[in-house]
């Protein structure tokens, strides 16, 4: 069976419960396996079974709950648009409203008919500038569901049929203005959350920013501009010094390097050369050169990248389950509570006059004076109003847009929210070794030269120059890095499993290990120390004679990457065991975990032990995370609690990975934890503030102390303070 993810745009959600209503309707259809609805986006995101359902059949089901899927998601910028139109008319009915409203309470006998002249400014402002939330609202209640644009509707309608009563001859008071208030202060909320909701999606915004426009490709020898999206495959492209790489592929002429800090987070320029592979959207800093594309399009890193922050976004952090149990119950309890309200002020009066009798003293809007019916309707429509879940639902989705946008800016991927909040747990961190705490690849680490003019290596370096052997070609690297220049080689041999012969000037040599060199005839002590201290540090000893003439002897081993150390000591300050897991020998591990500082290692172990220490580790109570960069580690990334892929190593371990640390920064495995750390502060933040805020407002505005257009501002400022609060987050310090 293979499962197809999709992320689609949704239309008409305003709220927390309008996102469990719409992920219900997806989960409802036969085949999705899961899914998640990101209010803060306004995206779906699920995985279904393609023989099962589609995407038409799941967008169906949704429409029936009087929402909708959007095939395209392009357009960033509409409801931002669509808000502040909506409050551009809503500012222009709202001035006339308020003058009246303030000449009214100064000197109530000052305009004549004022409660008709109410009636018909409110009119405008609920029905045509509100139209979208009552449209919404009643939409929503057609087909079964309650959300907040329905309590603010109630309240609105609620409010300004008091007019149409007082007009009408009832006795009772007119909070037409109220409901007028009640509506725009609800539409500029709406306007400042989709303007923070922008500001917190700028990350992917800014990863599309990053790619250019056009290219500069090589047609019948002539340079031809143009557009990126007209590439393919084998085009040569021309990049000048300053100019963006257009797409990745690979130099085929000259050299220069290459800011890479949009892919890496490390401000350092990185030196490029003939056959280097380069990243579109990547900065040509030094010289010009040519590169022949090898992706185009979605498959480029560019795209990945924007596709695995997006999806990370779109994912749900446990935590979140609990804010939808309480979303999902919130509106028709809210409903319940504010006609509970009315009637206990409607037939018990005179228990509450006494307490806005006593609140009148130190709060104005109060009126102890207002008779049953309307102090019944104050007090339930500020109880409809105050009451908002939308703080609730943006309180994870929100903090989860700005982390992924901030680990993205510096080399970390989080591909699932889950990761984030099981981070932070980890107490154990599993590394293996090769290519992840060591560099991937030998290199020269000791010579003894035993010549007397010191031409020993130079001879060693020239012999193996003609070997594909990676110990051979770490050899011909360090005499290269030393500017050492090689001889010519008359004949040559490679014996596999043993070594290599060669003729130079006349002289015949053979240079491998030390079992297959030495014997009673070419020997020393200064030779045998040198030999028995590099083994014992786990490294490979090659030696090069001619006949039984000993020339020279070097150490081969794959070093510790820089970082590993530091990472390794930072990782104790936060109360982290790291434990090493390798297939190689114990010499060599017990040498590079002493270099790291690791105290617990796992050598010589099999790709299946592996998974079972892994397990055993669990087993014992220990939140794991493991760090890997091979197909080997694939199955040990997916089993541990967090699964953490070099961006370096294999496909197969980058896609078992939760988190992917981009060109494989060792160092950024800390600042996963910091971040991990830093975003669960932000949600549990987050939550509280608009649990809290709901557990003090409610009774307030039950008893009369809340003026219906204080509670909607203070609604309002409830979901802005969560999705600002969630933006702090790139002030982090990673």
């Amino acid at each position: 069976m293979t499962l197809k993810t999709t992320t689609l745009g949704v239309k008409g959600m305003t709220c927390a419960s309008c996102a469990v209503t719409v992920k219900k309707a997806i989960e409802k259809t036969p085949g999705v396996t899961n899914s998640n609805v990101n209010l803060a986006t306004n995206k779906a995101t699920f995985t279904f079974d393609p023989t099962l359902t589609s995407v038409e059949e799941i967008a169906k089901n949704v429409s029936k709950t009087g929402y909708s899927l959007e095939l395209n998601i392009g357009k960033e910028t509409d409801e931002l648009v669509l808000a502040k139109k909506r409050l551009i008319i809503a500012i222009a009915l709202m001035i006339p409203e308020t003058i009246l409203m303030i000449i009214d309470m100064v000197n109530p006998l000052a305009i004549p008919h004022i409660d008709l002249l109410s009636v018909i400014l409110a009119f405008p402002l609920i029905f045509v500038a509100g139209f979208s939330i009552i449209k919404t609202a009643f939409k929503a209640l057609i087909h079964g569901n309650m959300n907040m644009d329905l309590l603010i509707t109630i309240g609105t309608l609620a409010s300004f049929a008091t007019g149409i009563m007082k007009i009408a001859g009832m006795n009772i008071s007119n909070f037409a203005f109220i409901g007028g208030m009640i509506m725009f202060f609800q539409l500029l909320g709406k306007y400042l959350e989709a303007l923070a909701k922008g500001r917190a999606s700028r990350a992917v915004k800014s990863l599309l920013e990053w790619g250019a426009k056009t290219a500069r490709i090589i047609v019948d020898e002539q340079e031809v501009e143009v557009d990126v999206s007209s590439l393919e495959i084998g085009d040569v492209m021309v990049i000048r010094p300053g100019e963006k790489i257009p797409t990745d592929g690979v130099i085929i002429e000259g050299e220069t390097t290459i800011d890479e800090s949009m892919t890496t987070g490390e401000s350092m320029p990185v030196l490029k050369n003939l056959n280097d592979g380069v990243i579109g959207g990547t900065i040509n800093q030094m010289g010009s050169i040519k590169v022949k594309v090898t992706k185009v399009g979605e498959d480029t890193f560019l795209s990945q990248l924007i596709k695995l922050v997006e999806e990370a976004q779109g994912s749900k952090v446990p935590i979140q389950e609990f804010a939808d149990r309480i979303t999902s119950y919130f509106v028709p309890v809210v409903l319940l509570l504010s006609i509970a309200v009315f009637l206990l002020w409607f037939f018990f009066p005179d228990a509450g006059r006494n307490i806005i009798t006593w609140g009148a003293k130190f709060i104005p809007w109060i009126n102890p004076g207002l008779n049953r019916v309307s102090m019944a309707i104050f007090a339930s429509i500020a109880t409809l109003v105050i009451a908002c879940p939308c703080a609730l639902g943006l309180a994870t989705p929100t903090a989860l847009m700005v982390s992924g946008g901030l680990g993205a800016k510096n080399g970390i991927l989080i591909r699932n929210g889950e990761a984030i909040e099981t981070m932070k747990e980890v107490d154990t961190i599993v590394f293996d070794k090769t290519g992840t705490l060591t560099a991937g690849k030998p290199v020269v680490t000791d010579i003894l030269d035993l010549t007397e003019n010191k031409t020993g290596f130079r001879l060693l370096a020239s012999l193996e120059n003609y070997s594909e052997h990676p110990i051979a070609k770490a050899i011909v690297e360090k005499a290269k890095n030393e500017k050492t220049e090689l001889m010519a080689v008359e004949t040559f041999t490679a014996i596999p499993g043993t070594g290599v012969r060669g003729s130079i000037e006349g002289k015949n040599y053979f240079a491998g290990k030390p079992k297959e060199v030495l014997n009673e005839n070419s020997s020393s002590k200064e030779l045998e120390d040198f030999v028995d201290k590099l083994e014992s540090e786990g490294k490979t000893v090659i030696i090069l004679k001619e006949s039984d003439k000993l020339i020279c002897a070097v150490g081969v081993m794959d070093t510790i990457k820089d970082d590993s150390k530091n990472l390794i000591d930072m990782i104790k300050t936060f109360n982290i065991k790291p434990v090493m897991l390798t297939g190689d020998n114990k010499a060599t591990a017990n040498f590079i975990a002493r270099k790291a500082g690791i105290d617990t290692i796992f050598a010589e172990v099999l790709p299946k032990d592996k998974l079972d220490i892994v397990k055993k580790l669990q087993q014992e109570g220990h939140i794991v995370a493991m760090v890997g960069d091979g197909v080997n580690d694939a199955p040990v990334i997916k089993q541990a609690n967090v699964g953490i892929a070099m961006g370096s190593g294999s496909d197969i371990a980058i896609e078992a990975g939760d988190i992917v640390l981009i060109k494989g920064n060792l160092a950024n495995v800390l600042k996963a934890i910091k971040l991990s750390r830093a975003t669960f502060r932000k949600i549990k933040q987050n939550l509280f503030w608009a649990l809290f805020y709901n557990i003090i407002a409610i009774p307030i505005a039950s008893i009369g102390f809340l003026h219906p257009i204080i509670a909607e501002i203070a609604m309002a400022f409830s979901s802005i303070n969560v999705v600002t609060n969630s933006i702090r987050l790139n002030k982090v310090n990673l």
